[in-house]
């Protein structure tokens, strides 16, 4: 598979001009409003549905900000997705657990398929990605029973139909991470130790020194997701530590979003067409 990628640098503007936002209140808790970041490719065709990729920010459930897969959002609106930044309860801001984050992620990606109509979401490619515990919230949406809002409809699924994992913490059991916050209850949290058989085709982006995740944890996550039959691919990232895919870090940026990119185009969620930027 060639994906002809040009690369140029410093194309904040182009983004700015190639994608549609909008912020939209997903939910509400008492007095807590949360909001996501809607992004659309500029000409959008209201005749046609788009998949869509829903990114949950990282900060191990304490602290972070929707906006740190902006440039994700923007990008991947670009070539022809909707794309939603989410936010959601954290201990620093809203003294809640690792439990309320994970409602507040179901809560999302049921919220886009409940109004997929109006933003032109095509519900049979929805994406659920995230860094470090926000890409535990996305795989634990997919693989997790519990942990639902007692408002949610439950009607609608919150599961994803793929998963982009950038460094994620799947293992929270014992030795895992966020242990210490979330006991013996990973049991019903930890993705790792919830794999069942029909998980969503998963890509997950890991670097080599990790102080968080071990190589061991993610290749033994796509050994025991291969043996259920569900496709887990893993790329790992010599001498790279904790969030190297970040944009601050714009080669590794570049590497994750092209691996990105053409996982999504196997699955047959984007075409197999040049790619003009990368932001």
């Amino acid at each position: 598979m060639k994906i002809n990628i040009v690369l140029i640098i410093g194309f904040i503007f182009c983004f700015s001009i190639c994608a549609a936002q909008e912020q939209i209140l997903y939910k509400q808790i008492d007095t807590t409003k949360l909001y996501m970041q809607v992004y659309s490719p500029k000409f959008l065709d209201t005749s046609k549905i788009y998949p869509s990729m829903v990114f949950f920010f990282g900060g191990g459930w304490s602290s972070g900000d929707k906006t740190q897969f902006i440039n994700h959002a923007m990008y991947f609106s670009q070539r022809g997705m909707i794309c939603f930044l989410v936010d959601y309860r954290t201990k620093n801001k809203n003294n809640t657990t690792p439990f309320e984050s994970l409602k507040d992620a179901k809560t999302a990606i049921r919220f886009i398929r409940k109004n997929a109509a109006k933003y032109r979401v095509d519900t049979s490619k929805i994406i659920a990605s995230g860094g470090s515990s926000g890409g535990q919230l996305a795989a634990a949406s997919a693989l997790i029973d519990a942990y639902s809002e007692k408002n949610d409809d439950k009607s609608i699924s919150c599961i994803p139909n793929a998963l982009v994992l950038f460094n994620p913490v799947i293992d929270n059991g014992p030795g895992g991470y966020g242990y210490e916050k979330i006991g013996e209850a990973y049991r019903f949290f930890s993705p790792l130790h919830n794999i069942k058989k029909g998980a969503p085709p998963t890509i997950i982006f890991l670097g080599t020194i990790d102080k968080h995740i071990p190589v061991e944890t993610a290749e033994y996550y796509k050994k025991v997701m291969e043996k259920v039959s569900s496709r887990c691919e893993l790329r790992l990232y010599d001498g790279q530590g904790h969030g190297f895919f970040n944009h601050k870090n714009f080669e590794y940026f570049k590497k994750t979003i092209i691996e990105t990119d053409k996982f999504l185009i196997s699955l047959g969620y984007l075409k197999e067409e040049p790619i003009n930027t990368i932001e």
